[in-house]
């Protein structure tokens, strides 16, 4: 997987994967002129649509509705260091039998996003840019 994030102007970007775009930016109150979400929301926009994804495909597969599902994210944020810190996910499903409520969480739970969050990824960092002379 990859993505190219391209500064705009001010405290806009433009995240760039597979051809599909969008902006990030900052509210007014944080210097930016809120043209998009800001790179924490788009951490819970990941979270909650690859929880959503894996509970559809649950769904999906055993031919049970799908429809009016709904995931929200919710995060605190802590500080030393600044980050995001409890996270709560809340899946609305269609009405389903309480063995396939289980078999939904289940499914959650196996979201590639969540997992990274639950098992702290090695992140590598590298500068590159000119010398100047």
């Amino acid at each position: 997987m990859n993505v190219k994030v391209t500064y705009e102007e001010k405290v806009r970007f433009r995240a760039e994967a597979r051809g599909h775009q969008v902006v990030c930016d900052q509210p007014e109150s944080n210097k930016g002129e809120n043209a998009g979400m800001t790179p924490p929301e788009f951490l819970l926009v990941s979270l909650a649509t690859c929880a959503g994804y894996y509970a559809v495909e649950y769904l999906r597969t055993r031919n049970l509705p799908t429809e009016g599902l709904e995931v929200t994210v919710d995060a605190e944020k802590a500080s030393g260091p600044a980050r995001l810190g409890e996270f709560r996910i809340v899946v609305h499903t269609p009405e389903i039998e309480e063995r396939h409520r289980e078999g939904v969480l289940r499914a959650v739970k196996a979201c590639i996003v969540h997992n990274t969050l639950l098992h702290t990824p090695h992140v590598a960092i590298e500068l590159q840019t000119p010398v100047a002379a």
